[in-house]
This record gives structure tokens, C-alpha cells and sequence, in this order.
């Protein structure tokens, strides 16, 4: 037996038969000569009872000497009790990673999720998760490829992080599928990009513009009844699009509208007077179940945003967004003295930090409160503050 070396291995001949040489050094590494002269490196062990064989690369593509090394670190793993044949064709069958997005959309997603959501998955899976790993295997993906595709992405770091949140919802299922290892997922540690809010709130004036834009627009037709409604309501209510849009009339109680199945699960949002009577002007239709109709018998309204185009461009707000009105809803909530535990059970959200945002607007109506408060005291005490004289003089020892 000699020693594998370029050398010897290029003289090695090609007589006609498949065999093998080992090489004198390291026991079970050796080179295995086909009868086309193809020349592949491999090693050769025993588990279970069992001769196996392993094939670390093709001569030529790999040098004799990184074979050799390899040789080492895979016969060391043997005397640890892996079996490196049995990892490798564990590989064949993984899935890849589109194999892996169908079952997430399959399994998980359509099970779990909202339609919207699932809408979104789907679309950023379809344009950027899988043009870039849909062929890896789901086990292969590293950190460095998913830090290499949201850097590609980092022109727009909304969707940047979009991407590598359900990157890592996939990871996350693919461990729990035992697709990959516990702890194994790739978007550990990918630091998320600092994203610019682009919510905004209306100001009074630019509420009463828009105001007596949907009153014009409802008086001379030029919107439907249930388009001007649903704006008023999504100002009223602080619901989502989508909440108004589903609202069915069997959710309208006397004083709270009752959300079944809202994205953040069941809910009851408050009512007030003033949207009770948007509703109450409303017509309803005995075989439409919906508040906000369709054109389609039974329907709901399901287009807004061009509505909502020739609304905000009549009233000057052509960079307000349908989500700001929410949003404006909520700043007026904070600002009012809403605290922001309420806040939150009333915009629905599932996590404190997102009503966080809000806490800047709600100091004022922190200390106003406050002050109220100090206020109330103070006369029960009777020192409530006197207005300023003119300052008295004291006599000085």
C-alpha cells in the first residue's frame, strides 16, 4: 500500500476493472480507480457490524493532500458513532426549501393564519425567498445567505424585514418538523434594518377638510353611502380596513361592536354615539349580512382605496394613507387621556410595545389628569393656588 499522493495516484493504471487503493498512513482512506480511469477518493469503515464506504470527492476536483485531511475529519466522526453514509443520503431526502415553503403555506399558514396574511406570505415567498434558496436544501441555508438577501433587499427595509421575519418563521417550523436542528435557525442574530414610520395623525384642520369633503361627496352622490361610512367609521372606531369592511350587522350591539374573529382574535370595541348614528343612517339589506355593501347581492365593499384616492385628493391629504385614520383615532385616544393598556385592548393590539408608540402622545393627557387630580386635592385641603398679587414685603431682622 503507498502513500496517496498527486504522484501516485496519476500513475495509478487503468486496467479494464473497478478496484481499490489504500493508503499506507491513514487506515481506511484510499482512492478507488474505475475502468474509465475515473479516480475518487473514499473512505472505508465499519458500522453495525457493517463495511460501509464513503466517497469524499472526485481526483482532480480535490487534491490528495485536502482528501487526506478530509479522510481524517470523517474517520473521527466514525469513532464518535456517526456514520457519514447514512448523514448523506439523510440529506438526499431532506426537503428544499420551496418543498419546505409548501408545507409551511399547507400546514401551518392555512391553518393559522388570516387570509391577508397568508396573502402576504405567499407573495414575499413568490418573489424573493424563493427566486433566492427555493433550490438549497432547507438543512443548508446559512446565516450568511439570509444576511445576503436582506442586505439585497436593504433599499427598502420594511420589506427587508418582512422577508427575514418569515425566513425565520420557516426556520422555526422546519426545526420543529425536524427538518433542522434545535437552534439551528439562520436568522439568528441578522440584525433587523431601523425603519422611518409612515403613519401620521390628522390635525383638526385637516380633519374638518376631509369632513366636509365626504359630507359634499355623499350629498351630491359622488361616493355611495357605504363608501362615506366606512371612512367615518374607521375614524370612530379605530378598527382596521379590513374589520370594517367584514362588519356584519349581527356584530352591532347597543353600545360595542363584536368582532368574532379579528386579527388579533375576538373583540368588543366601544360605540360611541356619534358612530352608533352613522350606522343608524345606514340601509340595510335583509339578504345582505353585511354593514358596509357590495355591489354583488350579499357582498361587502371590498375596494376602498380608489374611493379613498379621489377623497384625500379633494381634501388636500394626498399622503394620508386609509391605516391613518386608525392611527389618528388612536393619537387622539392618547392625547385625551386614554391610557395606553385601554388603548391597546381598544385598537386590538396582541403586544404592549405596539401601543408604545403612543406613549409620547399620551404625557399630556398624563398631566392633565394629573392636574385635575392635584387640583381636586388641593381644594378639599383649601390651598388650592390663588392667582399672583403684588408681592408683599417683610420686614427683614
Amino acid at each position: 500500500m503507498p502513500k496517496l499522493t498527486k504522484r501516485s495516484v496519476e500513475a495509478l493504471p487503468v486496467d479494464g476493472r473497478d478496484y481499490i487503493v489504500f493508503d499506507c498512513d491513514v487506515i481506511g482512506f484510499g482512492v478507488r480507480v474505475s475502468p474509465t480511469g475515473r479516480k475518487s477518493y473514499l473512505i472505508q469503515y465499519r458500522v453495525g457490524g457493517r463495511t460501509r464506504r464513503f466517497t469524499l470527492g472526485k481526483h482532480g476536483t480535490l487534491t490528495a493532500e485536502a482528501a487526506r485531511k478530509l479522510a481524517v475529519q470523517r474517520l473521527g466522526e466514525v469513532a464518535h458513532g456517526e456514520d457519514p453514509s447514512a448523514t448523506r443520503s439523510e440529506h438526499h431526502r431532506s426537503p428544499t426549501v420551496a418543498q419546505l415553503c409548501d408545507r409551511f403555506l399547507e400546514e401551518h399558514a392555512a391553518i393559522r393564519c388570516k387570509p391577508n396574511t397568508q396573502f402576504d406570505y405567499r407573495r414575499n415567498i413568490e418573489r424573493h425567498i424563493l427566486p433566492a434558496f427555493g433550490t438549497f436544501k432547507a438543512m443548508d441555508v446559512r446565516r450568511a445567505d439570509v444576511a445576503a438577501l436582506h442586505q439585497k433587499l436593504s433599499p427598502t427595509p420594511h420589506q427587508a424585514n418582512r422577508v427575514l421575519a418569515l425566513l425565520s418563521k420557516l426556520f422555526n417550523m422546519a426545526e420543529l418538523w425536524e427538518i433542522r436542528p434545535d437552534g439551528s435557525n439562520p436568522c439568528r442574530l441578522v440584525p433587523r434594518y431601523k425603519e422611518k414610520p409612515k403613519e401620521r395623525f390628522l390635525g383638526e384642520p385637516e380633519l374638518m377638510r376631509l369632513g366636509d369633503v365626504l359630507t359634499e361627496a355623499e350629498q351630491t352622490g359622488q361616493e355611495s353611502v357605504f363608501v362615506v361610512a366606512a371612512f367615518r367609521l374607521l375614524l370612530m372606531t379605530g378598527c382596521r380596513l379590513s374589520e370594517i369592511q367584514t362588519l356584519q350587522w349581527s356584530f352591532v350591539s347597543m353600545h360595542h361592536l363584536l368582532l368574532p374573529d379579528s386579527k388579533t382574535g375576538a373583540r368588543r370595541i366601544p360605540l360611541s354615539p356619534d358612530a352608533k348614528a352613522v350606522l343608524h343612517r345606514l340601509p340595510r339589506d335583509s339578504g345582505n349580512p353585511y354593514v358596509i355593501q357590495g355591489k354583488l347581492p350579499g357582498s361587502h365593499l371590498t375596494d376602498l382605496q380608489h374611493p379613498w384616492r379621489r377623497i384625500r385628493k379633494a381634501a388636500g391629504l394626498e399622503d394620508v394613507r386609509i391605516h391613518d385614520l386608525r392611527h389618528t383615532y388612536a393619537s387622539y385616544a392618547a392625547m385625551n387621556g386614554v391610557d395606553l393598556l385601554t388603548l391597546g385592548k381598544i385598537l386590538g393590539h396582541s403586544n404592549y410595545q405596539t401601543t408604545q408608540r403612543y406613549a409620547h402622545l399620551a404625557d399630556k393627557g398624563v398631566c392633565e389628569a394629573a392636574n385635575a387630580v392635584s387640583g381636586m386635592m388641593a381644594g378639599a385641603l383649601g390651598t388650592a393656588r390663588q392667582q399672583p398679587g403684588p408681592a408683599r414685603l417683610s420686614l427683614v431682622r
